[in-house]
């Protein structure tokens, strides 16, 4: 099963800008302007196309689905392989003689502070544990997910669901083991067994099974999922083939080509490769092979969050597909069945035989790539694990405990990163007992000047935008400009998102918009979204546009972006409600759904939304968050304060929730309580530059004048593009009859924004 957030709808990622509020500075005084305002990163829907089904009718779609049974006459070989794979076993009913071992003799273990017990009692298999409305009870297994390295247990739940247990078995060292090691979950938690982190209906079944629908009915909270076939079929990777087999049944001595098969390109499946080997957001619920995978998935790519690392290293459950994007060996033509025999699902040779078969120049598909000697090339003998290529530039990651999955990025170690950046490289994760620099003293001695890479030019960048150093927008809009790769364009993208105000990333993004590339496209549209909210005229008139992009995953991210002002019965609206329906089942689609609401002024609604994203994921601090805000605007300062409190209680270290909970304090009148939350907001983060900026403000309006001038300085270094900060400046420092200082700092305003009308009056009332 794909654990915690590997498949979580867009509503639950980091993505998200928080709130531009600011508290402004006026002429005669400083006025701090209550209210709590924010704008949230994530994918919508919408094409100005005639109206259409957004996804085929059910009962037609399935009915063109002939089972991998029908294949095994015509294709045996190919069956046999594919019998024995983890994808034919990717889901089962329990069996007596697979899963006995398990269950018998009765036994239990611990994790964390929970005990749990498996047994086999009147010949069903049972989990006995703390379970649903926090009973401790036994609880029968039905069916089995996952085959090697781990397997997983469904339990049969209320309203149709399926449950995932995260006791699970280990069947190589025959023992039992908890997928979440120590952290403990309890019952009430949304990561619980129980909880709808743990739904097989919508965190598992669509990747382990063959062309499954999830029906998710909102009004009864309940789900009537269907599929064609348990398990990963034959028709999971090459389509229906209903009309196939009925060709070929009806003309079996025909040597002609078969007229209703459509063969795939490599590029469509690598897509059908990804739509399950990827971390992504779902768009349609509805893929199937031949499909464009951004028509129905929004991608997690390197972005602002820690999910992978600045290098483009898998850091979470991130899978194969993402970093493969940002490869060399994708740009190079390389694609999953050059390596991986499909049906047995397995490398078609072992250790370095696989790399060489094309590092050698023997390969006409790939005549260029460079001639490697593993020994030479490695510093590394046949008989050490650092002469594997895979050891180097494919290092490991372990997922849920005992599955170990290879990095498909083919980055190269480079221990300096790992010094300046906490970047890990390959040999520190072999060389355990051995520090850091004396990895990069050997890599230095072998490679010399090779190590200079623009990789680690790029993902020194990227680690200083994360951390939002000024200095690395202007560095982010060259990678835009001069990467190749389209995936570091994206990353480039999604990174300057900071800055999405500033004219040169509003021009960037607009250029970017017209790329070739769907991907790029996309993350352009989600740049752009501050700049039309704004009434940016040609952001908007853009978006407009992309709303009739070819690719979904574009169209959405412009309708998202104007969602405001959507027409919900065009195409458009149709397709943004059907993604927001069918992820209304999990605590971020029920947040998305809340922020739609609250685009269209249906404030009560909103409410709604964000209550019951709340009331199923009670320890999200993120969803508190948001709520607070949508309480603020219905003017339920308490309230909000209450939950914003939670949000800081929940995550003591996140500098936006401090921030936050000081405007909240500022609500109800509390300026030192303010004060105080604000600088905890930027001794957290110290380039917060609207904490610093709205400190200025706070301090000043308690007469702290020379600390608020600080910390406007502050606000000024963090952010140096914006024109509100020196003007902010300028009219405290007017009142202190300080007159050069305040002209100085007011025409520093003019400069960054010309025809700022209150600079203007304040340069003018001060005499120019």
């Amino acid at each position: 099963m794909k654990q915690g957030s590997a498949h979580q709808g867009p509503g639950h990622r980091t993505d998200r800008l928080f709130g531009a509020m600011r508290w402004s500075a006026g002429l005669i005084g400083l006025a701090l302007v209550a209210g709590l305002w924010w704008v949230w990163r994530g994918p919508g829907g919408g094409s100005d196309s005639a109206v259409a089904p957004v996804i085929e009718d059910q009962q037609a779609a399935f009915s063109q689905y002939a089972g991998s049974a029908s294949c095994r006459d015509c294709h045996a070989d190919a069956y046999a392989l594919w019998a024995k794979s983890n994808h034919a076993l990717a889901e089962r009913p329990v069996r007596a003689d697979w899963d006995q071992e398990a269950f018998v003799p009765t036994r239990s273990f611990r994790h964390g502070t929970q005990q749990t017990e498996v047994r086999r009692r009147s010949g069903q298999f049972q989990l006995v544990t703390w379970g649903f409305g926090s009973n401790w009870s036994a609880w029968t297994v039905e069916r089995v997910i996952g085959h090697d390295p781990l397997r997983q247990f469904l339990i049969s739940a209320p309203g149709g669901r399926w449950q995932v247990s995260e006791a699970s078995w280990d069947p190589h060292k025959k023992e039992w083991f908890n997928v979440y090691d120590e952290e403990d979950r309890r019952p009430g938690e949304w990561g619980h067994w129980t909880g709808r982190g743990m739904t097989w209906n919508s965190m598992c079944a669509f990747c382990h099974n063959t062309r499954l629908r999830k029906n998710y009915h909102e009004a009864t909270d309940s789900y009537d999922t269907r599929m064609v076939e348990m398990g990963v079929g034959c028709e999971a990777c090459h389509g229906p083939l209903r009309a196939h087999v009925e060709w070929r049944r009806a003309f079996p001595d025909v040597k002609l080509a078969d007229p209703t098969l459509k063969p795939l390109s490599r590029d469509q499946y690598f897509d059908t490769c990804g739509a399950c080997h990827a971390r992504r957001a779902e768009l349609t619920g509805d893929f199937k092979p031949g499909d464009l995978f951004l028509d129905h998935y929004a991608l997690v790519t390197v972005d602002a969050t820690d999910l992978f690392y600045p290098d483009g290293q898998v850091r979470d459950e991130d899978y194969e597909f993402a970093a493969f994007l940002g490869s060399k060996m994708y740009a190079a033509g390389v694609r999953c069945m050059d390596c991986h025999q499909p049906h047995a699902a397995k490398p078609k040779l072992p250790g370095n035989a696989l790399c060489q078969r094309c590092h050698t120049g023997h390969d006409p598909a790939f005549p260029t790539s460079p001639v490697i000697d593993p020994e030479t090339h490695s510093f590394h003998k046949p008989d050490n694990a650092g002469y594997l290529c895979t050891g180097c530039h494919m290092p490991i990651t372990v997922y849920m405990q005992r599955h170990p999955r290879h990095d498909h990025g083919f980055t190269s170690p480079d221990p300096l990163l790992t010094k300046l950046e906490g970047i890990p490289n390959a040999c520190n994760r072999c060389h355990t007992d051995k520090d850091t620099d004396w990895a990069l003293d050997w890599c230095v001695k072998w490679y010399g000047a090779k190590m200079e890479r623009p990789a680690r030019a790029r993902a020194r960048l990227l680690a200083a935008a994360r951390r939002g150093e000024p200095a690395s927008r202007g560095g982010l809009l060259e990678l835009l400009r001069s990467a190749e790769a389209p995936y570091w364009k994206t990353a480039a993208l999604h990174l300057l998102e900071r800055w999405a105000t500033d004219p040169d990333v509003i021009q960037a993004a607009l250029e970017q918009l017209a790329h070739t590339n769907a991907l790029v496209r996309a993350a352009a549209a989600r740049v752009l979204e501050p700049a039309a909210g704004a009434g940016h005229l040609r952001a908007m008139e853009a978006l407009e546009q992309a709303l009739a992009d070819p690719v979904r995953a574009v169209r959405l991210a412009a309708a998202w972006a104007l969602r405001h002002s959507l027409d919900l019965q065009s195409q458009a609206g149709r397709e943004l409600l059907h993604m927001l329906d069918w992820s209304a089942d999990q605590p971020g689609g029920q947040l998305q759904k809340g922020l739609l609401a609250l685009a269209r002024q249906d404030l009560s609604q909103a409410l709604a939304h964000f209550k019951r994203a709340v009331e199923w994921d009670p320890h999200s601090a993120a969803i508190h968050h948001d709520l607070a805000v949508a309480l603020s605007m219905a003017g339920r300062h308490h309230e909000a304060l209450d939950h914003m409190q939670q949000a800081v209680r929940l995550e003591p270290n996140h500098a936006e929730y401090h921030y936050k909970l000081g405007l909240a304090w500022h609500e109800l009148g509390s300026l030192q309580k303010t004060v105080e939350a604000l600088e905890r907001a930027v001794a957290l983060d110290p380039r917060h530059a609207r904490a610093w900026y709205n400190l200025g403000l706070a301090r000043h309006a308690l007469g702290q004048t020379d600390q608020a001038l600080q910390a406007l300085l502050r606000a000024e270094a963090a952010d140096p593009t914006d024109a509100r900060t020196p003007y902010a400046r300028a009219t405290i420092l007017a009142r202190l009859n300080r007159i050069a200082e305040a002209r100085a700092a007011a025409q520093r305003a003019l400069e960054l924004q010309p025809h700022f009308p209150e600079a203007e009056l304040l340069l003018q009332s001060l005499g120019r």
